[in-house]
């Protein structure tokens, strides 16, 4: 059925040339079902104007309409070929302009800048203040020195920028500049990432509370820092909650100054526990502040525990009596320090004789001040007398400055020279050695 359907289409739509041929060829071959879409394009591509050709004309014209494609084709692949250079040549352009020649390449070498001079200019115009001379003329110094400059907390972020990756400054000193704690945020953050500046002076800054916190968490991660002066910078028993944990922290620092601040009590204990743990400080100041009372003790008794700093200064504070016997107990316990300042504390006379008796034991006091307190002779005689009862004892100097002393001390004084004779006291002078001038 689909054959003879197939034979009545070709009959009524072929021309008459076709169809003879097309008779004889479906006697001797049956064509598949997906032959006769092959047979409806070649009528179609013959037009009617070929009803009277021949077979051997149609050929003919195939064979003409065959060089033409050809000619097309070639001509298509010419304008192709073209069309693919100019890519080429685009893509070589850009291919070159992703890799950098030696020349840029020793240009941007040469760019390098490793005091950070081009940085600082940057963040002086962003954030609207004018650069310091004085600080561009020393980026390549070993010592930077900046003191009462005014620089303010912007002027201090700016000068942050480029110390972030100076390589030639080992010093820092930026006393009194009124940074505040945003300025000091900024050095603090410095600080965390240079690993060339060893020794750091921020002193009266008024950094603050916020400031000790930044400095708290700056002493956690840095591992160069030795020296620090935080002095006068309106620390308050907050600011010590952030630094007493610091101070457990870091064991690489070795002198820290955090005298002139506004320490209390609350403070001393907290001291006092850190530096039963710390293990790096070999000097501390705490002269100039508020500590007392119940942290004066605490904070004695982590000295006793400590095992590694040389040298403290205590004066200007308000120890007291029980201070002292503290101290005293503080001495015999701890075999390294060297230093001790105690000067200015209201220790009164039982307070002095308390202390001394740490003395007759200690090995390793070079140095103690005890003057401007209230311990009169009789203080400064029992200090004196628990030297010379103890052989092994390694005092230097006593410095008993303003307070009077009577014969009885001058007499033991010359006895100890004997056998200290390097030994130094100073006093504030004998008794009965003025007389009263005559009418």
């Amino acid at each position: 059925m689909l054959m003879v359907h197939g034979r009545k289409l070709a009959k009524e739509t072929l021309l008459p040339s076709v169809l003879e041929h097309g008779d004889a060829d479906t006697e001797s071959e049956k064509p598949q079902l997906g032959e006769r879409g092959v047979i409806r394009t070649e009528v179609n591509m013959q037009g009617p104007n070929s009803q009277h050709s021949s077979p051997d004309r149609n050929t003919l014209i195939g064979g003409e309409r065959e060089g033409e494609e050809e000619e097309q084709e070639e001509e298509e692949e010419e304008e192709e070929d073209i069309k693919q250079e100019q890519l080429g040549g685009e893509d070589r352009v850009n291919s070159d302009d992703d890799y950098d020649t030696d020349l840029e390449l020793r240009d941007q070498e040469d760019a390098y800048d490793p005091t950070g001079q081009t940085r600082y200019m940057e963040a002086c115009e962003k954030l609207q203040v004018a650069p310091a001379s004085n600080f561009l003329q020393q980026m390549k110094n070993s010592e930077l020195s900046m003191m009462h400059r005014g620089l303010g907390p912007k002027g201090t972020e700016a000068l942050a920028v480029p110390l972030v990756t100076n390589t030639s400054i080992l010093r820092l000193n930026l006393r009194d500049n009124w940074m505040e704690g945003m300025g000091g945020a900024a050095i603090a953050e410095m600080l965390k990432e240079n690993c060339y500046i060893t020794e750091v002076d921020l002193s009266d800054n008024s950094l603050g509370d916020y400031g000790a916190r930044a400095m708290a968490g700056m002493l956690k991660e840095n591992s160069t820092l030795v020296n620090l002066n935080l002095s006068g910078n309106n620390f308050t028993d907050r600011s010590v909650e952030h630094l007493g944990s610091a101070i457990i922290t870091n064991t690489k620092l070795q002198h820290l100054d955090l005298s002139h601040n506004s320490l209390g009590e609350h403070a001393g204990r907290i001291l006092g526990d850190s530096l039963s743990e710390n293990t790096g400080l070999r000097w501390l100041s705490l002269a100039w502040n508020c500590i007392r009372g119940r942290g004066a003790v605490m904070l004695a008794n982590g000295l006793g525990g400590n095992i590694f700093l040389k040298s403290v200064d205590l004066s200007f504070n308000g120890f007291g009596k029980e201070g002292a016997v503290a101290l005293g107990q503080a001495l015999k316990e701890n075999s390294v320090l060297e230093e001790l300042n105690v000067s200015n504390n209201r220790i009164p006379p039982e307070g002095a004789i308390r202390l001394a008796m740490g003395l007759k034991v200690n090995k390793t006091i070079k140095s103690l001040n005890m003057g401007r307190n209230p311990i009169q002779n009789a203080g400064c005689f029992g200090i004196l007398k628990s030297v010379k009862d103890n052989p092994d004892s390694a005092m230097e100097a006593l410095d008993f400055s303003d307070i009077t002393v009577n014969q009885d001390f001058e007499d033991l004084y010359t006895a100890l020279k004997e056998n200290f004779p390097a030994l130094t006291v100073i006093h504030g002078g004998r008794i009965g050695t003025f007389s009263i001038a005559k009418a």
